[in-house]
């Protein structure tokens, strides 16, 4: 859903199905780009001349899709899919110049009159905003923050696999830079630099000017990273559920495109660099009703709601299942180990960085109220966050609905404290690895089914295993320094 900036507030824009062809004739759009999302998170389109483009094909969609050849939707032998665009994600490409072009997102059909496809993830978080209102609320709110590297090269060698596997990394910032700024940064210490040491900064403010200006997709701040090499976070302001996930895949789609026109690269890859902080998505979420945060009581501590409480007991009771959805490629657990900003423990806090769960306190009192919420530090921007937003809403309704409590706030610095002191605090660990995340899974997934039926989580544990056996079965780089000589 689009926004404009009108007298210091930002106000929803609503396109109808009139109003998109109007703007196809004023702005003489040549091009239209069908944007979808599979269902491990990937970003896909098709593109139609504008021409041809009718009011019942805006009405009907378009029987434009394979689903066998998108991964996790169709069977080869049921693939006739149909393509329905939303006109509130209309927005004009700016970096195609030639062909004058404009997007819009698609919800997924099957053909014949059946109904949606249940493995389109934007359809599952449209279900789970259906679900929500069944319980009692009538929104929920969610803003992502989403961290990413960026690179100026990049190569990898994985194809030949008897003659060795690499790869390499190139970047100004970075402190193995041969031709840089002069002003490297060093591992885990890319915070809030000023430039020189910023490269970045020209880059950040294209990519907020086309998010604002074109996709209707509010940002507030930009910043370098923590880590070195071009790690940058965009933050964008919170939206209702179907349309921050959409904000998130689209803010994907926009840094990877700005890279390109400054001839560099951008990567949603958790980890890419050892020995250094790794990208997260830090979920924020609160729930609303009768135009009430939900999460906000100014009798309780932390002016942190019961209600809120409840929440954040379901988030950490099915936490390791979770992560299988939150943090869903075998390279998401490079960055879930401790001592590189990442949560590791499972935990609820208020200022303390080392829990999986925080509730933000910047400011107090009933003028604040609407920005009470919970922070859930896990996910990476790896997943697909239709799935995540739609996961953690099961989850922490499963806990309202169970009075799951959280237990007391942990105020210390997790990362510090024996495995004895954890033990005996009730802090539980999340997953080492993939392989363990789908073993919890299996085990703890009625919690998902009010909104992800089986064969969609089936479907998930089946692509991800698949992902998991493509690494186990090869040898890492760093296992011939250690064991060459055994």
């Amino acid at each position: 859903m689009p926004y404009k900036v009108i007298g210091g507030k930002p106000t929803r824009i609503e396109y109808s199905v009139d109003d998109i062809f109007a703007k196809i004739k004023q702005e003489e759009i040549k091009f239209i780009d069908l944007q979808f999302t599979s269902l491990p998170g990937r970003f896909h389109h098709t593109t139609i001349s504008s021409n041809t483009f009718t009011l019942d094909q805006m009405i009907d969609g378009l029987p434009k899709l394979d689903g066998s050849s998108i991964v996790g939707f169709t069977s080869i032998d049921d693939s006739d899919l149909i393509l329905k665009p939303d006109p509130n994600s209309f927005a004009i490409i700016p970096w195609v110049t030639d062909k004058k072009s404009a997007r819009m997102l698609c919800d997924i059909y099957r053909g014949a009159g059946r109904g949606r496809l249940e493995t389109d993830p934007r359809g599952i978080c449209q279900k789970a905003e259906e679900y929500l209102k069944t319980q009692g609320y009538d929104d929920s709110f969610w803003g992502p923050e989403v961290e990413f590297f960026v690179f100026d090269k990049i190569h990898w060698d994985v194809l030949t696999p008897y003659k060795g596997q690499s790869y390499s990394i190139e970047s100004n910032e970075a402190p193995w830079s041969q031709e840089g700024t002069g002003y490297p940064m060093g591992l885990q210490e890319g915070y809030y630099p000023s430039t020189p040491s910023d490269t970045l900064t020209e880059y950040r403010n294209d990519c907020v000017e086309v998010l604002n200006e074109n996709f209707g997709i509010l940002c507030d701040n930009h910043h370098h990273e923590v880590a070195t090499a071009g790690q940058c976070e965009i933050d964008i302001i919170y939206d209702k559920m179907t349309n921050a996930a959409d904000s998130a895949q689209s803010y994907k789609y926009v840094i990877r495109n700005i890279a390109k026109l400054h001839k560099k690269i951008a990567t949603m890859m958790p980890k890419p660099i050892s020995m250094d902080s790794g990208s997260g998505m830090h979920t924020n979420v609160s729930l609303w009703k009768s135009g009430k945060n939900m999460f906000y009581d100014k009798d309780e501590d932390y002016e942190f709601s019961q209600i809120g409480r409840y929440f954040c007991g379901g988030i950490m009771d099915h936490a390791k299942g979770l992560a299988a959805i939150t943090n869903p490629t075998t390279n998401s657990y490079h960055r879930l180990v401790p001592g590189y900003e990442a949560p590791v423990y499972i935990a609820w806090s208020t200022a303390n960085r080392s829990a999986t769960i925080r509730i933000p306190g910047h400011f107090k009192g009933e003028k604040y109220a609407n920005v009470k919420r919970l922070e859930y530090r896990v996910p990476d921007p790896s997943s697909n966050p239709y799935l995540v937003f739609s996961a953690v809403l099961s989850a922490g309704l499963d806990g309202i609905k169970k009075k799951t409590d959280p237990g007391d706030p942990i105020h210390e610095d997790i990362y510090k404290m024996s495995k004895a002191e954890r033990k005996k605090r009730g802090i539980g660990i999340l997953p080492a690895n993939l392989g363990v995340a789908l073993d919890e899974l299996e085990s703890d997934r009625s919690f998902l089914n009010p909104i992800f039926s089986d064969p969609v989580i089936n479907k998930i544990i089946e692509l991800e295993r698949k992902d998991q056996r493509e690494i186990s079965i090869r040898p890492h780089p760093h296992e011939f320094y250690l064991y060459f000589d055994v």
